[in-house]
């Protein structure tokens, strides 16, 4: 079992642009690491450097001990499972995923063993003698973690593999995913842009914008304690709130006031928040965390708001609510009888505040 490790990796092309820059990240043998972000992050720049289809312009990669800049693909010991499932449409689902091993020249004992094994775990040992054609689309996906499986990587390496799905086979996907490389052991790293997806599967997640690292924990870390605006407002549907406002510390208080909407003031105490200094900051809150004509004696006070659109959504309300001029997102789980127009006093969890 081998870990990772990126040291200052940075990729410049040729037009000068750079889609990854200077990222430094430590990844422990056997641990699950998910690259989220928006389109254009770096996050599949990336994880193609590591499996050696792009150069590194600068930095070190290392697998286990190994510096392997300059090592080719297939002498790194890792596999990848693609976005697209790459499948021999001539060669059945075991041969497809005994490919790689007879390339390789595993001998055809061997090789069966391992494809039987990599099918018990995979479900897939009724339809082995199938072509690809005959297969859902779930089903060629789990042909393709199968070739990747029979190899006995050191790493192994997803770049959106579930892209392709729909939404409840890829709920049922990553489950399978997921518990199939804990009972392996082996490190991985996986790309994505779904928040919830990385949420779902990651030991660490690492949330990429413009080609550098937002923030790398574990998923309650980063949800529960975001470093920028970027990572609050990304992860987390629906998305937080942002209130910018000036700040002024008044005895032993952190009073922000919203210049742009009147009558949005809210006192903070300032030993939850040592060392504050700021004049300006954004305030940021989630829907959750805003509550309507509730009873929170210590939660801040926004003022009365009116109600502009819901969302019925089954398990939750979704509600748009305009108060001094400043259009907030509301999620409530219990159900109330509103309506739009309605008038309502909006107050926030002091608890779950975020300073930017």
């Amino acid at each position: 079992m081998s870990g990772l490790t990126l040291e200052h990796i940075t990729k410049t092309y040729e037009d000068g642009f750079t889609a990854v820059d200077d990222i430094s990240l430590s990844i422990e043998p056997g641990s699950f690491v998910v690259l989220v972000g928006p389109s254009g992050c770096g996050k599949s720049t990336t994880l193609r450097m590591i499996a050696g289809l792009e150069t590194i312009t600068s930095g070190t990669l290392k697998i286990g001990d190994q510096i392997v800049n300059k090592l080719r693909p297939k002498d790194r010991d890792i596999a990848m499972v693609f976005q697209n499932y790459a499948l021999y449409p001539h060669l059945s689902v075991g041969e497809n995923m005994g490919f790689s091993l007879r390339m390789s020249g595993v001998p055809k004992g061997a090789r069966f063993e391992r494809v039987q094994h990599a099918a018990q775990m995979l479900g897939l040992e009724t339809i082995l003698n199938k072509k690809p054609g005959q297969l859902s689309g779930g089903q060629r996906q789990r042909v393709a973690l199968g070739r990747a499986i029979v190899r006995e990587p050191k790493v192994f390496l997803f770049d959106e593999p579930l892209s392709n799905l729909d939404p409840d086979r890829r709920v049922t996907t990553r489950a399978e995913i997921r518990r199939i490389v804990r009972e392996l052991g082996t490190t991985t790293v996986y790309v994505t842009h779904d928040h919830e997806e990385a949420m779902a599967l990651g030991d660490l997640v690492v949330v990429m914008n413009e080609g550098k690292i937002e923030q790398a924990g574990t998923p309650d870390e980063i949800y529960s304690n975001p470093k920028t605006k970027f990572v609050g407002r990304f992860l987390g549907s629906p998305k937080m709130n942002l209130i910018e406002c000036d700040a002024q510390l008044r005895e032993g208080a952190i009073v922000l006031s919203s210049s742009q909407h009147q009558g949005i003031t809210i006192s903070l105490d300032a030993k939850s928040n040592p060392g504050f200094t700021k004049n300006t900051v954004t305030l940021g809150v989630r829907p959750q965390h805003i509550y309507l004509d509730a009873s929170h004696q210590n939660s801040p006070q926004l003022g009365t708001g009116r109600v502009l659109h819901i969302e019925q959504l089954g398990f939750a309300q979704d509600y748009r609510v305009e108060v001094g001029g400043l259009t907030l997102l509301v999620r409530e789980t219990q159900s109330t009888p509103r309506r739009i127009g309605d008038e309502c006093r909006v107050s926030i969890s002091s608890e779950h505040l975020h300073l930017f």
